[in-house]
Parts: C-alpha cells; sequence; structure tokens
C-alpha cells in the first residue's frame, strides 16, 4: 500500500507501483474498440504507461496530449494510456483532440491491472479509479522508470520518463 494525496487529501492505493529493475506484469486492457490492449502485443518495444484517474479531468487530458507529442516520437516506443474510462469515452476523446500517437487502453473490465500494477485507489474522494503515474518499460518490459506522482491534481515527470528513452 502507498500513499499519494487528493488535493491534499491522503488516498491509499492497493499495492505497490513496480519498482525500477523488475519485470513488468502482463496486461489485457480494453482498447477503443473493445479489442484487446496487451503488453505482449508490444514485444521488442519500449512502452511508457500512462496511467490516470480519466481523461474527464484537465490534468489527465494534458498527460495524454503530452505524451502523445513526447513519447510518441521516440524510436521504438509505444505509448499506452490507462485509466477506467469506457474505451468509447477514450475514443472520443482522441478524435476530437486528434490524438493519433498513443493507445488508449481502459482498465475498466481488468481488475488484474490495478491489482498488480499497485495503481488502484482504495480509499478517498477517487476510491475505485487509478492514481497517476508513469512506468517506462525497456524492450524487454523491465520497469526502467517509475513515477507514482505523490498529488493526483499534479502532472507526472514526463521529463524524467522521456529522458530513460533517449
Amino acid at each position: 500500500m502507498q500513499t499519494v494525496y487528493f488535493k491534499g487529501t491522503p488516498c491509499h492505493t492497493y499495492g505497490n507501483i513496480p519498482a525500477v529493475g523488475s519485470k513488468a506484469p502482463g496486461f489485457i486492457l480494453a482498447g477503443k474498440d473493445l479489442s484487446e490492449v496487451r503488453l505482449a502485443d508490444f514485444e521488442g518495444k519500449r512502452v511508457v504507461i500512462n496511467v490516470f484517474p480519466s481523461l474527464d479531468t484537465p490534468v489527465c487530458a494534458a498527460s495524454v496530449r503530452r505524451f502523445n507529442k513526447e513519447a510518441a516520437a521516440l524510436d521504438n516506443t509505444v505509448v499506452v494510456c490507462v485509466s477506467m474510462d469506457l474505451p468509447f469515452a477514450m475514443g472520443r476523446f482522441c478524435s476530437a483532440e486528434g490524438i493519433e500517437n498513443v493507445t488508449v487502453a481502459s482498465a475498466f473490465r481488468s481488475p488484474m491491472f490495478a491489482e498488480e500494477y499497485g495503481l488502484q485507489l482504495v480509499d478517498g474522494p477517487l476510491a475505485g479509479l487509478l492514481t497517476r503515474a508513469v512506468i517506462v518499460l525497456d524492450c524487454d518490459h523491465k520497469v526502467i522508470f517509475s513515477d507514482l506522482v505523490g498529488e493526483i491534481t499534479d502532472e507526472p515527470d514526463y521529463k524524467g520518463a522521456v529522458s530513460v528513452l533517449k
């Protein structure tokens, strides 16, 4: 269990975010068209996993826009943006915003993702949603960067995430 904050109120996660040096747990999430998005789909690629509570908030939407530009421009790298938003809402957001360089993936039917990545909030105003984090994986899907954002309303460490990919 880890502690993060939502507007200064302590909130706790189900477990712990994968540590740098560990092998990332596999996952199966729902794509914007309800197709499966699996970590195994990105075999041999570096993966940025951008996790957040909901695209319906300005900070979450900003993180998707930013990673659409920054990390998606790097060689052999994919960005997977994960939240509990419904896949159709994620698709509408991407269409409206012109987001084409990231893969959106919903964890709405994947409780194992929230548990194995230790990112589900178990209390506080956002209980049941995912907290904000960025996890970067190398080509073997070993964790090379992990940022559990302490204050959920803050943006993640884009610079740190992108710098390990350069």
